[in-house]
């Protein structure tokens, strides 16, 4: 942590030689933290006098907009293939098997360590889509809260800031199909989950998170639900939903109602500001058109969308018409700030066979225009204020390594492209969350222990 010398009146002070401020890059920027974690002032072409002199270009941390922090136990182990026409479904069925050995100690040890590798990648705040919240048997835990109390716990100790969504989730598929067992740890019934959003309340503020909530998807809520939940619960915080990830559930949701989910749901939610739709793969020209028209967010997770072979979001399109976006790491392939962005971008190249698709106009930088996009949706879509260096918002910021030859040699939009383009994680020198250092030098001050829990849950849920 920073000595004493840097604290005046309780304020803690940063010069950066190059930092990307909420109106652009700036030079010689003082960022002054008061002692709640927020920046209290900002100051371009400014002395470094009694300041910390950070290590390289500064940044403002990413939001992950979409995370099944479980799922993290699984990577690698669904890369095996089956019968030559593996699809999510396929995929689904090892995550039941692992979802169902996990116990609260593994569900808080894998959560921890994700969280730690998510702020050395340049997030800093997580929005935790929790549908894990029963024990093997599906009974409810004594506190029915214990599972997303550990997801709270994880993000204290890993110092990410949190947006708790826990999901509602009901159903096998549309128009109220029963559950099947491996779903058994997922499902609430109406009051069930009152009862559970009204024990988190106290626990999210004891806990400085965010509490929003979530419905799984059309298949595990039927619009009765929906509604009924939509007018008990508080009108405030983020509400997320998955939607039209893959085409079997565009069919089954047109064998269901006549629409495509999308439709459906434009058609009978209020989608507004308050929503983000994770991921949108499977959606046309008009549902397109009436997600950017609804100020809703686009949750897009890319790395596991490719992971899914679920297909790619027609972000040309989407970006042409003004629509919010953002990025999450949802299974966890990867929990990477520089891959999600880059798969994004990557894909709308693969599919149109031409470059720099996700630029805002010619002449453009497209790491520079990505990130500000990414930004701006994820800050709407955990319901906080972050997202840019600039007064009243969270001190929560990514130094970049000034050292490497690269950073040492880039300028303003260059610095991001070369970021996300050409280097990678390992150029995420120190994070900061909200006025504090998490990460210094790529390490946090916790990682031996953090990563012994993690390794004693890994061995046990890996073997077969």
């Amino acid at each position: 942590m920073p000595d004493s010398r840097r604290h005046l009146h309780g304020v803690h002070t940063l010069f950066a030689a190059q930092a990307l401020l909420a109106e652009g890059w700036a030079r010689n920027v003082r960022i002054e933290i008061d002692p709640v974690g927020k920046i209290a002032k900002v100051t371009a072409d400014a002395s470094s006098d009694s300041a910390e002199i950070v290590a390289g270009p500064v940044v403002p941390t990413m939001a992950n907009l979409h995370s099944h922090a479980f799922q993290r136990a699984m990577a690698g182990l669904a890369e095996v293939s089956g019968d030559g026409n593996d699809s999510f479904w396929t995929w689904r069925e090892e995550m039941y098997r692992i979802v169902g050995q996990i116990t609260p100690d593994d569900a808080q040890a894998i959560a921890t360590r994700l969280y730690v590798d998510m702020l050395k990648a340049g997030f800093g705040a997580i929005a935790e889509f929790h549908y894990l919240h029963h024990d093997k048997s599906g009974a409810a835990y004594a506190d029915r809260a214990e599972m997303s109390k550990r997801i709270l716990a994880a993000g204290k100790t890993s110092g990410v800031d949190m947006t708790l969504l826990p999901v509602f989730y009901a159903h096998a598929n549309f128009g109220g199909v029963a559950p099947h067992e491996g779903q058994r740890r997922f499902i609430h019934d109406i009051d069930g989950f009152e009862k559970l959003m009204a024990a988190l309340a106290p626990a999210c503020v004891e806990a400085g998170a965010t509490l929003g909530y979530a419905f799984h998807s059309l298949r595990a809520a039927t619009p009765d639900e929906m509604n009924t939940l939509s007018a008990s619960l508080p009108r405030t915080g983020p509400l997320h939903i998955h939607v039209a990830e893959q085409q079997k559930e565009v069919d089954d949701s047109l064998a269901w109602s006549g629409k495509r989910p999308m439709q459906w749901l434009f058609d009978h939610m209020p989608v507004d500001q308050r929503w983000c739709l994770i991921h949108c793969t499977h959606a046309d020209a008009t549902e397109i058109r009436r997600l950017a028209a609804s100020g809703a967010v686009a949750g897009l997770c890319p790395a596991t969308e490719a992971n899914l072979g679920d297909g790619i979001f027609p972000c040309v399109d989407y970006r042409g018409l003004n629509g919010t976006l953002g990025i999450g790491t949802d299974s966890h392939v990867s929990p990477s700030v520089v891959e999600e962005l880059r798969w994004l971008e990557y894909g709308q190249r693969l599919r149109d066979e031409r470059r720099n698709r996700l630029a805002n106009g010619p002449h453009r930088s497209v790491g520079g225009d990505l990130y500000g996009a990414a930004l701006k949706g994820g800050a709407q879509a955990l319901g906080q204020p972050i997202g840019a260096i600039a007064p009243g918002m969270r001190a929560s910021l990514v130094v970049l390594d000034g050292d490497d030859a690269f950073m040492d040699s880039a300028e303003d939009d260059a610095i991001l492209d070369r970021w996300l383009f050409a280097l990678g994680d390992r150029t995420v020198r120190d994070v900061m969350v909200g006025g504090q250092w998490r990460i210094r030098q790529g390490r946090h001050d916790q990682d031996e222990s953090i990563n012994a829990a993690f390794k004693t849950a890994i061995k046990k849920l890996a073997r077969r």
